[in-house]
């Protein structure tokens, strides 16, 4: 059985309040570092994993770095296929400049977002696509271990997605905190997501 523990990376600026983050080169606030430890020591306490992949963006990098340190293992390997979604024309755009932008993109974005390709940038089947890549990468090493992955809210959605057997269309039923955990188990080809979007270990 191979172990995947699929992690977003800590807090950044754009999220509260929201901006299409995307690609932007955003570092990790103090709050995100944080985060990025209390998640590392978590994952440490339970278990160590054998490799720890991350998105190449900083803020996932230096999350995963937390993790690999207190784990004691080697550090992230950096993985394009783990990128968050481009934004393209909407990079570190707010909701309402978007929204004053081209207004039935933005509604289109929430009520169909298996139907979007965002201006000069990525659609969700773009992103799945990738994501399927990382899985296949993942599996592909050796059975009965814990590997840690480290991405972005978009990734982590699409993928699970992917896992569950749902469609592109129940994007936003799926919700990705920041430094949360999703436990997957694979065996057989067969996934059972055992914790999803877990928070405890940043109480307090």
């Amino acid at each position: 059985m191979t172990k995947i523990l699929l992690i977003r990376h800590g807090h950044v600026e754009g999220i509260e309040p929201e901006r299409f983050r995307g690609r932007a080169p955003l570092s990790l606030t103090a709050l995100g570092r944080a985060e990025a430890a209390a998640v590392a020591r978590r994952i440490a306490r339970k278990r160590r994993p054998s490799r720890v992949y991350s998105s190449p963006m900083g803020r996932a990098m230096d999350t995963a770095a937390a993790i690999a340190s207190a784990c004691g293992v080697a550090a992230p390997e950096a993985c394009a296929d783990l990128n968050d979604i481009d934004y393209g024309a909407w990079q570190f755009k707010t909701l309402l400049d978007a929204k004053a932008e081209d207004p039935a993109l933005f509604a289109a974005w929430f009520a169909t977002p298996q139907l979007v390709r965002f201006p000069n940038g990525e659609s969700l089947q773009d992103l799945g696509a990738r994501a399927a890549n990382a899985l296949r990468l993942v599996l592909a090493l050796p059975p009965a271990d814990t590997v840690v992955v480290v991405s972005h809210d978009s990734f982590n959605r699409v993928l699970l997605l992917q896992l569950l057997d749902l469609s592109l269309s129940s994007y936003w039923r799926l919700a990705q905190s920041p430094c949360c955990i999703n436990e997957i188990d694979i065996a057989g080809g067969k996934a059972c997501i055992q914790r999803l979007n877990e928070t405890g270990h940043l109480d307090g």
